[in-house]
């Protein structure tokens, strides 16, 4: 009964998302699947987690457009998730929810979920709010250098602080729903960390492309915002913003659950 409500949650959910525009076809496929096994195996304490992040995260890439007007087209994708999104950013989640039917009353599981959820919250509130910095961000690999905003590998102590603050709510709340407030600093430092790594990964070894006429780095690929084909100039062709996405969730795990077991 309770994999029944949570088809049916997830399916309600998945198309409002989708006629908001917060998803696309694929992606809202992709959370009515994430979304069942959550809300369906994990219950109410996983729903909300799950929820504040695809809330909080939808709500800031539609805030300040004003003000982030032009810098779209740095990034690879709008704000209509896919698939490769959904699963990017959820994928780990589901995974953790699945174990915890295998593994009940194990803690470990519930640190999992939270910590991959807390990463990529982190991340996208760093992306979403960094941003509005009046500042230039630098490159997390080399801070004297100065970046565009919205370059990959780009950090401020404005995107850190929000960063910070996105894993700190999925934190919060996780502690909150099982009453065990360890687990606010590990899975705060956890999500911080998972971030922190995404920002390495896009200053390194994500790959990167060029606009030829707009002569602007971008991760857009094979056209830019402009219709021109872009060049790619660095990275690894397969690091995607999404598989860099999915291994933000990943650090923030295996952060969190090297605490744990120390």
């Amino acid at each position: 009964m309770q994999l029944l409500l949570g088809f049916i949650l997830a399916l309600i959910i998945a198309f409002l998302a989708y006629k908001a525009r917060s998803l696309n076809t694929s992606g809202a496929v992709a959370a009515a699947v994430t979304g069942t096994i959550i809300f369906g195996i994990g219950g109410l304490s996983w729903a909300v987690l799950l929820l504040t992040f695809f809330i909080t995260s939808s709500a800031l890439s539609r805030a300040f457009k004003k003000r982030k007007r032009g810098l779209d087209e740095k990034f690879s994708k709008g704000h209509e998730r896919d698939a490769g999104q959904v699963l990017a950013n959820g994928g780990l989640a589901t995974l953790f929810a699945a174990l915890g039917f295998f593994f009940p009353q194990q803690p470990w599981t519930w640190i999992g979920f939270a910590a991959s959820l807390a990463a990529v919250n982190a991340d996208t509130w760093a992306t979403e709010l960094g941003v509005l910095n009046p500042h230039p961000p630098r490159l997390i690999t080399d801070l004297r250098k100065t970046v565009e905003k919205g370059t990959s590998g780009g950090i401020s102590l404005f995107g850190t602080l929000a960063s910070l603050t996105g894993s700190g709510l999925i934190a919060l709340l996780a502690s909150l729903l099982t009453g065990n407030w360890f687990l606010l600093p590990l899975v705060t430092i956890a999500g911080l960390a998972g971030s922190l790594f995404d920002s390495f990964l896009g200053a390194t070894v994500q790959a990167m492309y060029y606009c030829p006429t707009d002569k602007k780095e971008t991760e857009k690929h094979p056209l830019h915002s402009c219709g021109t084909p872009t060049v790619h100039v660095r990275g690894w062709k397969w690091m995607t913003n999404d598989w860099v996405n999915f291994l933000c969730g990943t650090a923030g795990v295996l952060v969190a659950l090297m605490i744990y077991v120390i």
